[in-house]
């Protein structure tokens, strides 16, 4: 890492170049589709991505409430509204059933596709719905680096994709970083337009656009780490087994679901229970830190809430009173694992 930044020091070139150019191509050859755009942030790949499909003021969106307020946030910058769609509560990705109904009572036009804490919304069926009701696919990746389903990575599915750097992700930068994929050329050079004011040419914009680029330091340094991703994600799912054996039977506690077919990269370790905040305090006393991914949905948060009123969500409603993310990160490792579940079956046979 101290070479590929010391390389882009020396090169003079901090804005765009070869650096992010190089990062683009490997990253594209990862995930599958021939065309990625580097952007600086999550956030903004989302917001892109719409706006390169033609999604725009008005339009109508397709997206869960159980997800980072990113994803909402990007719907509402290309001026379209979400229509909120309920979660399976055991996998906390998008209810397939429940996006078929709702699609199908409003002319929605595309969807976005949260790829949450690592698993997949199952590609296949989700394909099958879109083009019947022909909608455009836009896949968030933010928490999905690496996740693939019947062999194909997550990313490679979509019209469109949105992937985060942001340093907690599986593939995470020194800062913050986003990035486009998609297979359609024309997508792609819009894509490019847009993140830098529109222009076709220097200095002469064709269409309204943005300043979001990754920075070259940030591209030098994930090319460096995409290396790694594979080794660190394969150790994820190692500490996620051993927690998952551990954890097997403990009473009230229900434990991550994958989709069928998804290899889960387990960004977070997601576990249920009823007294969540009690077992988040227990664990604190004994220096183990948690997390709340997230708290509020976000048609409940106060910048949200009435001005797009949902149907009934109530898996939605249900998870997130109960959620709570256990330590997870490549280096947890399985002994440390078993000693998260050695407190929390402490905590439930207290209860008891």
């Amino acid at each position: 890492m101290d070479a590929a930044i010391d390389r882009v020091l020396s090169s003079g070139m901090y804005i765009l170049g070869p650096e992010v150019d190089a990062f683009e191509a490997a990253f594209a050859r990862y995930v599958g589709p021939e065309h990625a755009v580097g952007v600086a942030s999550g956030t903004d790949a989302i917001t892109l991505a719409l706006r390169a499909l033609g999604i725009g003021p008005g339009d109508a969106v397709a997206t869960v409430s159980h997800t980072a307020v990113a994803t909402v946030a990007a719907i509402r910058a290309c001026g379209a509204r979400p229509v909120w769609v309920d979660i399976d509560p055991a996998t906390y990705v998008m209810d397939l059933d429940d996006l078929e109904r709702r699609v199908g009572a409003e002319p929605v036009r595309a969807v976005v596709a949260v790829h949450l804490y690592g698993n997949m919304v199952p590609p296949g069926p989700l394909l099958e719905i879109c083009r019947r009701h022909g909608l455009r696919l836009i896949e968030d990746c933010a928490q999905a680096h690496g996740a693939s389903w019947d062999g194909r990575s997550a990313g490679g599915f979509g019209d469109a994709a949105a992937f985060s750097f942001y340093p907690t992700k599986n593939l995470g930068a020194l800062g913050d970083g986003g990035m486009v994929v998609t297979g359609d050329a024309e997508v792609a050079a819009r894509a490019r337009r847009l993140r830098q004011y529109g222009w076709r040419e220097r200095f002469v914009s064709a269409e309204e656009g943005f300043n979001t680029r990754l920075d070259p330091l940030q591209a030098a340094v994930l090319g460096v780490l995409l290396g790694r991703l594979e080794a660190r994600n394969e150790a994820r799912r190692a500490a996620a087994a051993a927690y998952d054996a551990a954890l097997a039977g403990v009473a009230d506690l229900g434990l991550p679901g994958t989709s069928p077919g998804v290899r889960h990269v387990y960004h977070q370790y997601v576990v249920r229970h009823p007294r969540r905040d009690e077992l988040a305090a227990f664990l604190a006393s004994h220096g183990i830190g948690t997390a709340i991914h997230y708290p509020v949905p976000v048609h409940r948060q106060p910048a949200y809430a009435g001005r797009f009123p949902p149907e009934d969500l109530p898996a939605t409603e249900a998870v997130s009173g109960e959620i709570l993310s256990l330590p997870m990160f490549p280096q947890l490792g399985a002994e440390r694992a078993r000693h998260v579940a050695t407190l929390i079956r402490r905590f439930s046979s207290a209860a008891a």
